[in-house]
């Protein structure tokens, strides 16, 4: 159940992109949720996996019967360049080894879309190959970019992939205040699969994914 108190339970969950006008306002509430979900105190969180360069976390999701993961690491390049592979563009699918097409539905500003991506099968396909549609906004924040994004409502289905749903979303990336040319990566996902999924491959899949996101990416900054 969503925290009455949520800036996006008083949006209203689903938003049909055919009726997307008030990009403002959502772009606003999506930004103060995700700045709610970064002011959490540190011990409603609980480890879900540990690695050398990344630590993932996870509570309760308020929006659906599952998660709320928060991953967090430093990146050795400044903020503009990470948040320029993470966002929607020409290098998010050279480097995400789960992303297998990407494409941008509809433009509202430079830093405003709506993309369509799917992602590969996880677990000897025990998840099979997903579909998400999600509206995506990159703003400042402190001396950083947060871009954020969730899903949205969209008529046109694909047999061969299942529809699934991300709540409000994102990445927070700040430079570290002893090393500029550093930034500290953090990122709030909450992802609803859909489809008959054991909760279990779902919480390994999550977890995993996330700290191979981290490592993926770190890759791609280094050949850039």
């Amino acid at each position: 159940m969503a925290d009455p108190e949520s800036p996006w339970s008083q949006t209203g969950r689903k938003i049909k992109l055919e009726g997307l006008s008030d990009v403002a306002s959502i772009s606003t509430k999506l930004q103060n949720t995700l700045i709610q979900y970064h002011s959490i105190e540190e011990d409603e969180w609980r480890v879900a996996k540990k690695v050398k360069d990344v630590t993932v976390w996870r509570k309760p999701s308020e929006e659906f019967n599952g998660y709320l993961y928060k991953a967090q690491g430093v990146m050795d390049d400044v903020v503009n360049n990470v948040i320029d592979h993470i966002r929607p563009g020409p290098w998010r699918l050279d480097w995400d080894r789960l992303m297998t097409s990407l494409d941008v539905l509809e433009h509202f500003e430079e830093n405003c879309c709506v993309m369509r991506y799917t992602t590969a099968g996880q677990l000897l396909n025990i998840i099979s190959p997903r579909e998400f549609v999600d509206f995506s906004y990159t703003v400042g924040y402190e001396e950083g970019l947060l871009s954020c994004g969730v899903s949205v409502e969209w008529s046109e289905l694909r047999p061969e992939f299942v529809r699934g749903y991300n709540h409000p979303c994102g990445w927070f990336c700040v430079p570290l205040k002893d090393s500029p040319n550093q930034s500290l990566l953090t990122g709030y996902i909450q992802t609803d699969l859909r489809g008959m999924i054991p909760q279990s491959a779902v919480d390994t899949a999550m977890a995993s994914t996330l700290a191979n996101f981290y490592s993926d990416l770190r890759k791609a900054l280094r050949k850039a």
